[in-house]
């Protein structure tokens, strides 16, 4: 190396060191100065990790003084280079010497990084080329926002969330019966939303009792980090924001709040928003007389808000009449009037009877074929009822679709019943009655002559528990755990079942806290608790000791908050130490088990005093509800017909079957009639539309597929390795993440200082709630491909290639450019043009080879070269290179008018047979708003611009020379 004073090099090994200046030659050292950070550096001239850095014509240089140099001629005087050329301000000629370089200069184009020494290691330009490619295929793929949830692949779930989560500003009504995922469903939705870009800001309504689920939910499922917006939390904002709501995107707010508060909701009316989300819609009860504040407040919410989704299982819980009010919420125009909804309602029933005789391959009846010629007669429905006698099913399975089409609220109402979809385990019974021990009778008896006064309800939720009366009675301190024979039972079965988890259900805190003390003492039994009163991170930590297979609780002891939304399906054992008084508690605790996916029949465990408060509540459960071995959407309309007489018998301590038995017989038939009633009213084309027809199965195995692939776990692994993150295996399926003080980055996206665990597997992930599930939609992995593309690592490479067929001192150049079309998040050009990569690799005479010379396999034969040698050839090789540049360049332009030309063809072929499908729809399903459709036709024409500036950049070099 030669060097000369004001020379300017740049570190090999500090490049965030800024340009230097040599200021001193000494002997065999050389002293460089950093201005940029004050450095000094002194080096052996012989072995200094420094490479001298070099503009060439064209490049544009700046100066100290803030001026800029386009270079046109380069000249060297005293070993100091002058550079000749135009000012890039007024176009008038000027010179610069290198002394006088800017200091904080950066190489930020790759071939001023490989030329300036900035040469990257071998495998970082690999990973940097495979994450444009997989960025590639990630934005282009169907299935994008449905591969993240950690989820079940639920067929009508996946559909739902595919129909709904593509649409501009949905407005649906998703009323799916209990237990089939509404919650779910509507995550998927807003996870599609905000990755396409459709939405930034979203708002979800829940029951104040629902807002800690939900939270969970969305973060656990599907990585969203909602915000529960409260008074406290608003008072707090409200410091730093007129408006509380502007402070986040992602907002959680409970029904209860909203309604009360009026100054808050009055500020939430003011934000912006693109969707909004009601869970428990139901609540929303209207009256033309006098809608309730609920109603009211939801309603002027929604007036602003372009996208809207309802959520209840029970649509009609509160009348018709307000069913047909939520309907007009989502879509104003198009349900105007309550009498014309009732008369049109009036033809359901003829085109579902229809219906149900295609479904079931009957000969369809005079008045089925009278329906659909009146209902059709804008088809050749003629001749599809010909082709139906002649027996022909596609003439059968397009009538039905045609129906689909035109069906009543078919595009704005979901809902699905577990008598129409498949995969639910049986539950099998076991009760276990037990004497009441005579301490708890003493206890009753004494303190239920000096209870007080208490309303009904009161009374029965008392007489239900007596080991609360035994404590109030003996003193908080008292155990009622050493003689229960509940415990007993409980114990034994334990010790019965220990190779199996068991999910125990109670419905206070304090009482599986008692439980659990009494197993680990007595029998040394692994039990974790679940309670109320635990923080979330406590919480997810005892339920995944009860998931983990080795070494793991065997028991998890919940208090009420258990039955809700969690899922602990690979369990099988349910144990309801005590039972609810409503019946929907009943059946969320069971739900814990009883889900779709589940694998094996449900054993359900009631042990109960015999002739007390809890037998009379265990019977009208099994004996007037049905309610253990069969889903109760009866349930809760029965109680509120009996409970006057039920809560009489449960208050008064025992059980009088002469009172009891016709109480029980009267629920029963009220039940049945209840449920012939809600099977007579099934709308079976609703539902065949709410299950996706095929579709659903499709999406299923689509997912499945790509779940199978490893792509993506070679791929994080290597980025792990390159980063340097440190990987530990735990188990077979999944891996603990943790930081190093070695990292290339300060923090690595997600990953958090104590570390994690994660996992590529899906039924991982659902069975360990606690491992996060790494997929394509992951934040990490989305966060990882941009910390890699947004920057310039790997963006500059030499290597070696070691073939005695070819001369050795030949080279080859590859060059990665990208073709990107910039537009806002919400048109989605990335399915048609996302930022795509071309590849050219040219020999010295300028021959494109990459058609024929892979990338993979090429790489392959290749090898990593150290950076002072590799600094050195490129050096040499410049001027050679220089001219493959503008070859390269030439030849990726004509690549990337292919790209424009083919993304402009599958752009308007999607977007007009859109346009056109739903206008022809339009005609026959009012549904079909006019805002969609100018919507994708002006989405077109935007696209259309978008794509026809699309740019093209260079983004990665390499080097490859040829040696023996």
């Amino acid at each position: 190396m030669n060097f000369s004073l004001g020379q300017r090099w740049i570190s090999d090994t500090e490049s965030d060191l800024g340009l230097g200046t040599v200021v001193s030659v000494e002997g065999r050292h050389v002293t460089i100065l950093f201005p940029a950070t004050g450095d000094n550096r002194v080096y052996s001239m012989l072995e200094a990790p420094v490479t001298r850095v070099v503009f060439n014509p064209g490049d544009k240089i700046r100066s100290i003084d803030e001026w800029e140099l386009i270079v046109e001629s380069i000249s060297e005087q005293n070993g100091i280079l002058c550079y000749t050329g135009r000012r890039a301000d007024d176009d008038e000629p000027a010179q610069l010497k290198e002394t006088f370089l800017d200091h904080f200069i950066k190489f930020n184009h790759p071939q001023d990084r490989l030329f300036a020494g900035q040469i990257d290691r071998f495998d970082r330009y690999t990973l940097r080329y495979q994450t444009w490619q997989h960025q590639y295929q990630s934005e282009q793929s169907p299935l994008r926002g449905l591969i993240g949830p950690r989820a079940s692949l639920i067929p009508h779930q996946l559909y739902i969330a595919e129909e709904v989560g593509k649409r501009f500003a949905p407005r649906v009504l998703l009323s799916d019966e209990v237990g089939l995922g509404k919650t779910i469903e509507a995550g998927m939705i807003i996870h599609q939303q905000l990755i396409a870009g459709r939405a930034s800001r979203i708002l979800i309504v829940v029951p104040e009792n629902l807002q800690h689920q939900w939270l969970v939910e969305m973060l656990r499922r599907f990585n969203l980090k909602f915000s529960i917006f409260d008074e406290e939390r608003c008072t707090e904002a409200y410091a730093d924001s007129d408006n509380p709501f502007e402070t986040e995107q992602l907002v959680l707010v409970s029904l209860e709040f909203l309604t009360k508060k009026k100054r808050w909701f009055e500020k939430a009316t003011l934000a912006d928003w693109d969707l909004l989300v009601v869970d428990e819609a139901h609540h929303l009860r209207f009256d033309k007389s006098k809608p309730s504040t609920e109603y009211i407040r939801i309603e002027e919410l929604s007036q602003d808000i372009k996208g809207l989704i309802l959520l209840t299982a029970t649509p009609e819980q509160l009348g018709h009449e307000s069913h047909f009010a939520r309907l007009k919420l989502l879509d104003p125009d198009r349900f105007y009037d309550y009498d014309a909804f009732v008369e049109e309602e009036s033809h359901y029933q003829e085109v579902a009877e229809a219906a149900n005789q295609l479904l079931s391959n009957d000969d369809l009846n005079q008045s089925a074929q009278t329906t659909l010629t009146q209902l059709l007669s804008d088809t050749h429905i003629t001749q599809l009822l010909s082709d139906v006698a002649k027996g022909q099913q596609e003439a059968r399975n397009e009538i039905l679709s045609l129906l689909l089409d035109r069906h009543g609220t078919g595009r704005i109402l979901f809902r699905n019943s577990r008598s129409a979809i498949s995969g639910f385990p049986t539950r099998i019974l076991e009760a276990h009655p037990v004497a009441m021990p005579k301490q708890y009778s003493t206890a009753m008896s004494v303190m239920g002559n000096i209870s007080g006064s208490q309303n009904q309800e009161q009374a029965a939720l008392r007489a239900l528990f007596p080991e609360q009366i035994f404590q109030e009675f003996e003193g908080s301190t008292a155990s009622w755990t050493k003689f229960d024979p509940r415990v007993d039972w409980l114990v034994d079965k334990l010790l019965e079942l220990k190779r199996e988890k068991v999910l125990v259900i109670c419905a206070h805190a304090q009482t599986a806290l008692s439980l659990e003390q009494e197993l680990r003492e007595r029998e040394a039994i692994k039990a974790a608790v679940f309670h109320e009163g635990m923080s979330i991170i406590e919480r997810d930590r005892a339920a995944a000791f009860f998931a983990d297979e080795d070494n793991a609780a065997q028991v998890l002891l919940c208090s009420e908050i258990g039955s809700e939304g969690r899922n602990f399906q690979f369990a099988h054992t349910l144990v309801l130490f005590d039972l609810p008084l409503n019946p929907d508690l009943l059946e969320q605790r069971i739900g814990r088990l009883d889900r779709i996916g589940q694998t094996q029949d449900i054993q359900i465990h009631v042990p109960y005093f015999e002739n007390t408060a809890q037998e009379v509540l265990f019977r009208w459960y099994h004996e007037g509800i049905d309610a253990f071995e069969q889903t109760s959407s009866t349930g809760q309309l029965l109680y509120q017909e009996f409970s006057e007489d039920l809560l009489e018998l449960i208050s008064n301590h025992n059980c009088d079957e002469e009172e009891l038995d016709p109480l029980l017989e009267q629920a029963a038939k009220q039940n049945q009639v209840l449920k012939n009633k809600m099977e007579q009213g099934r709308d079976r084309l609703l539902e065949l539309h709410s299950s996706g027809q095929g579709r659903a199965e499709e999406l299923v195995e689509a997912i499945a597929a790509k779940d199978d692939e490893t792509q993506l776990a070679m791929f994080m692994i290597k980025i792990f390795d390159v980063f340097g993150v440190n990987q530990d295996d735990k188990g077979e399926n999944s891996i603990i993440l943790k930081p190093t003080e070695h990292m290339l980055v300060p923090s690595f996206p997600c990953l958090k200082d104590e570390g994690i665990t994660v996992t590529f597997d899906r039924d991982t992930a659902l069975a360990q709630e606690d491992i996060h599930f790494i997929s394509w939609d992951h934040p990490m992995v989305q966060g990882a491909m941009e910390l890699i593309a947004d920057d310039n690592f790997g963006s500059s490479s030499v290597a070696l290639l070691k073939n005695k067929k070819l001369p050795a001192g030949s080279f080859f150049v590859e060059l990665i450019y990208i073709a990107e079309a910039s537009a806002p998040k919400s048109l989605q050009i990335g399915r048609f043009l996302p930022p795509t990569p071309i590849r050219i690799l040219l020999d010295k005479a300028g021959n494109n080879l990459a058609a024929n010379v892979g990338f993979d396999g090429f790489n392959q034969q290749l090898s990593a070269v150290g950076r002072q040698t590799a600094s050195k050839l490129a050096n040499a090789l410049q001027p050679q290179i220089h001219g493959l540049i503008q070859t390269a360049a030439t030849m990726a332009e004509q690549e990337m008018l292919t790209i424009k030309a083919g993304a402009h063809q599958s752009m308007s072929a999607a977007m007009a047979d859109e346009v056109e499908r739903l206008t022809s729809l339009k005609k026959c399903n009012p549904n079909i708003r006019d805002e969609e459709i100018q919507f994708l036709a002006k989405q077109q024409a935007e696209l259309d611009q978008h794509i026809e500036k699309t740019q093209l950049k260079l983004d990665a070099i390499r080097l490859i020379v040829v040696s023996h």
